[in-house]
């Protein structure tokens, strides 16, 4: 009985694993699809969406067995409650990519009204986030996690920067607002990836430590 209990929770956090590397995986792809004005890969990232809602399930699947069947106590059982809690946020990271490739396909055969510089800068901060989390996890790493949390602020400035920087470009010219408003959605989007990336963080933080903060978004 214990081997497969310990066989189940191996697969838990395996597959978490995975999960965060195909997330890491859709942010990349979102990104490059708008920067490229790449339709075909914008489309695949919204389909690749339905591989991570796929692990999402078996996850879960693992979680609810494990606490029905094995009924683990103690750390154990703060870790399954956690990975339950986390694979809910990376999965709506995985929604998100998809809502930027939907924007994308919308502007890819327009030519943008600024040189795209922090929406890559978002990508690249949100998907180290993402990262960490997981590492965090794996490894039973609190200060990471707290890390996660406190790179959160970089991805809020560059939200702020963007939408500030597009403001004046409808101030510039209304004709400019269109395209404008996907944009600051896009940003938005990877603001709220970043949001999600701390709430996996505080969830890895009371894994270790049995102690939680509200998480920030639903």
């Amino acid at each position: 009985m214990r081997t497969q209990y310990d066989e189940q929770l191996a697969a838990m956090n395996y597959l978490l694993i995975k999960m965060g590397t195909f997330i890491e995986k859709a942010i990349d792809m979102a990104v490059k699809a708008l920067i490229e004005h790449d339709k075909g890969l914008a489309q695949k990232t919204i389909e690749y969406d339905n591989e991570i809602d796929d692990l999402e399930k078996e996850i879960e699947h693992i979680c609810l067995s494990l606490v029905l069947h094995q009924q683990p106590v103690a750390g154990d059982l703060r870790q399954v409650s956690s990975v339950l809690k986390m694979i809910t946020d990376i999965e709506r990271i995985g929604d998100h990519a998809g809502d930027i490739s939907e924007i994308t396909i919308l502007l890819a055969d327009d030519v943008y009204i600024k040189r795209l510089e922090h929406i890559p800068q978002m990508a690249e901060a949100t998907t180290k986030m993402v990262s960490d989390c997981i590492d965090a996890f794996v490894k039973k790493d609190q200060s990471l996690a707290q890390a996660v949390i406190a790179a959160d602020d970089e991805v809020d400035d560059l939200f702020s920067t963007v939408k500030n920087e597009l403001i004046e470009l409808i101030h510039e010219d209304a004709k400019n607002g269109e395209q404008a408003i996907n944009l600051m959605m896009i940003a938005k989007y990877f603001e709220r990836i970043g949001d999600h990336a701390v709430n996996i963080a505080e969830w890895v933080i009371f894994s270790i430590t049995g102690q939680h903060k509200n998480t920030r978004i639903l």
